[in-house]
């Protein structure tokens, strides 16, 4: 499985582009299923959660409902104008609130483990290293012989 890690922006343009191309997909295969899409969804919010950078992991729960919202656009069930097509949307939108949550849901769980992991990371690398050195009986006899090697300085 790849490992892309992508910036916020990049993540977001993943998750509009794949949903708008799984709503195209679904429409032409399936006659715009809802569920379908919910079910595409809540794959592509994990991968959105999963691939994001550690720096930009707050961005990955703000993508996922505008991805939602943009990838209905082709499945909203709309044949007349911009008024029919918005109402369409918001319909939707309204029926179908639970496969946005729970999407939204997914990312933010997986995107505040990814966080924990990377706070007990850094945490074990600063107690490691705010540690005292070993004092001279308990080093490795290797490490005795370097250190009484080198030559002392006189202080000027």
């Amino acid at each position: 499985m790849p490992n892309p890690r992508l910036t916020g922006l990049g993540s977001g343009l993943f998750c509009i582009a794949s949903m708008f191309t799984l709503a195209c997909l679904d429409r032409l295969l399936f006659g715009a299923s809802l569920a379908v899409y919910g079910m595409l969804f809540l794959s592509v919010c994990a991968l959105t959660a999963i691939w994001v950078r550690r720096a930009d992991l707050v961005t990955a729960p703000i993508a996922v409902p505008i991805a939602f919202a943009f990838g209905l656009l082709p499945i909203a069930g709309s044949d007349g104008g911009f008024g029919d097509g918005l109402m369409g949307l918001f319909t939707a939108l309204a029926m179908h609130a639970g496969w946005l949550y729970g999407g939204t849901l997914i990312a933010g769980l997986i995107v505040t483990v990814r966080k924990l992991r990377l706070m007990n990371r850094r945490a074990a690398q600063l107690r490691a290293a705010a540690q005292p050195p070993r004092p001279p009986a308990q080093q490795k006899p290797a490490a005795r012989a370097r250190a009484q090697a080198q030559p002392r300085r006189r202080p000027v």
